[in-house]
């Protein structure tokens, strides 16, 4: 890839190049294949234990799984999801943010088709960390009546050395 932008550089980071602000930002939009998600009674039994919560009761799944079930379900790995900001893990990639907004509680056994994609991707400067990216993608956990039932917000924060 070349620089889009008369002035900016290409930057090489691990084995994958991020050119430009231009290419940075083509990337929003991007749907993700998607797919489908289902709370095992197992999972969530593990997961109440793991954070030591009390089960929901009701076969509700606990409240986690809305993370959980959209990062499973969106049809890419994290690996692939670097990869479109042009980055892959070992250039340090940390995790931003996340928001849960649960619609309405989660059943154990409950399929839930999983859709998203990238919302935005901001190239920023810090005085000391020098310029990274940030890139939020949005996932939608939804039931078998197509209603939204559970969204997932994250963003993952890029390192852009050598820019």
């Amino acid at each position: 890839m070349s620089p889009a932008v008369p002035g900016e550089r290409e930057v090489t980071t691990g084995v994958t190049t991020m050119t430009s602000l231009a290419d940075l930002q083509a990337i929003v939009g991007h749907r993700f294949p998607g797919g489908t998600y289902r709370v095992e009674p197992y999972r969530n039994w593990l997961t109440c234990d793991a954070v030591l919560s009390p089960p929901p009761g009701d076969e509700v799944a606990h409240p986690m799984f809305c993370y959980y079930g959209a990062l499973a379900g969106m049809g890419i790995s994290l690996d692939e999801l670097f990869a479109l900001a042009g980055a892959t893990a070992e250039d340090g990639v940390m995790f931003g943010e996340a928001e849960i907004d649960l619609r309405r509680p989660l059943r154990v056994g409950e399929p839930f088709e999983v859709r998203g994609g990238i919302t935005s991707a901001e190239r920023k400067q810090g005085q000391r960390t020098g310029v990274f990216d940030i890139v939020a993608f949005e996932l939608e956990l939804v039931d078998a009546h197509g209603e939204v039932a559970a969204v997932s917000t994250n963003s993952f924060v890029f390192p852009r050395r050598g820019l």
